[in-house]
């Protein structure tokens, strides 16, 4: 009976946009036993991509509307569903993908365990060509590397992202805290992952990070550049999340670059060049580069176009001037969603989903217009 719930809820995670595909060994499973009762798998069950107030789902469920309730409250508690809420209004709860979004909200509890399954399960979550169309994340340049003749659109730029919301919250990032966990971390900063907008609100609620002002989300953002991060917001013109990424740490960084050419995979309208004759050899870009695009030859930089995402890491710290960042050309531009319901839409629908999806929201409606 708790093995077929399992499977069940392993199916449904895989039918919503980011997926959970099944794997020979069964880690996806382990990990969702480890995170999941058989009860609380039960009702996750229930839940759809649309967002539903407690009487409804009690209604649909028959169960209790307090004992409903009080279990809801419990899995969005534990990062296992999502909760949202608005002044004035009843709250409501929805399903919510692996990734981005169950994995993540778990940076408070981790253990060795929960890491090592999760280590073997990325490479088969993170499917290269699906996330070439329809990535979850994109890579935008550090401000310092952005020359004032350069067009940049504002969803372009970490700090404009920020400077659009009020609700900003900053969390411990979840992919240096576990690498660190189980002895392979690095010294870059971990209170480094910015949430905004509403997704903040289910942070802080949750325990899961502090309330910041727009000030301190620029000087984060300033400490990004400093330490070498990626910025990597959520691929959305009105992003959700802002994640400063090391290429040592980072889930998603550490598996593109060990791709042939990471380039092909992030979705990035920038990437650097250089003026050979400028470079003094000093090295330092090679120290900041997070995808090994860059190389000495000679004591003069080397670019693997293939392998630069754009991050502007090299740019900013460069002494000579001799790296710049240029926009690629028109036919190279990731085409950005408005929003984040509109790269979910794109995520289910180059994995096939969108039908599963409507189904399932169509046979929750039904139910809910059903005479009681």
């Amino acid at each position: 009976m708790a093995k077929d719930i399992y499977k069940k809820l392993a199916k449904h995670l895989d039918n919503l946009p980011g997926g959970f595909p099944a794997t020979k060994s069964g880690v996806e499973l382990r990990i969702l036993r480890r995170l999941f009762t058989p009860e609380e798998a039960e009702l996750a069950l229930k839940l759809t991509v649309l967002p539903e107030e407690a009487e409804a789902i009690a209604r649909r469920i028959k169960l209790d509307l307090n004992e409903t309730a009080k279990r809801l409250e419990d899995l969005a508690r534990k990062g296992l569903i999502y909760r949202i809420e608005s002044e004035g209004k009843p709250t409501k709860y929805m399903t919510l993908q692996y990734v981005i979004g169950i994995w993540e909200f778990h940076v408070n509890d981790l253990d060795p365990e929960l890491i090592h399954d999760m280590d073997e399960y990325l490479p088969t979550l993170l499917d290269f060509e699906t996330w070439k169309k329809a990535p979850q994340l994109r890579t935008i340049p550090v401000e310092q590397s952005i020359p004032v003749q350069l067009e940049v659109m504002p969803y372009e730029k970490a700090e404009e992202l920020v400077k659009a919301q009020k609700k900003i919250a900053v969390a411990p990032c979840i992919c240096r805290r576990e690498r660190s966990m189980v002895g392979e971390g690095c010294d870059k900063p971990l209170e480094s992952c910015i949430v905004l907008g509403r997704g903040a609100e289910y942070y802080i609620k949750n325990g899961l990070g502090r309330s910041i002002s727009q000030k301190e989300a620029l000087e984060i953002l300033q400490e990004a550049n400093k330490a070498g991060l990626v910025l990597q917001p959520g691929n959305a013109q009105q992003a959700g999340n802002i994640c400063c990424c090391c290429g040592c740490c980072c889930g998603v960084l550490r598996t593109i670059k060990r791709h042939p050419e990471p380039a092909s995979i992030v979705s990035t309208a920038f990437v650097a060049t250089a003026d050979v004759s400028a470079c003094d050899g000093c090295g330092i870009c090679l120290e900041r580069c997070q995808m090994d695009a860059l190389s000495l030859d000679e004591e003069k930089v080397v670019r693997d176009v293939n392998r630069c995402i754009g991050c502007g890491l090299c740019v900013s710290t460069c002494p000579t001037g001799a790296l710049a960042l240029v926009r690629k050309p028109e036919s190279e531009q990731p085409k950005v969603p408005k929003n984040w319901r509109d790269a979910l839409y794109n995520l289910a629908k180059e994995r096939g989903k969108i039908g599963v999806l409507s189904r399932s929201i169509i046979k929750t409606k039904s139910k809910l217009t059903r005479p009681r």
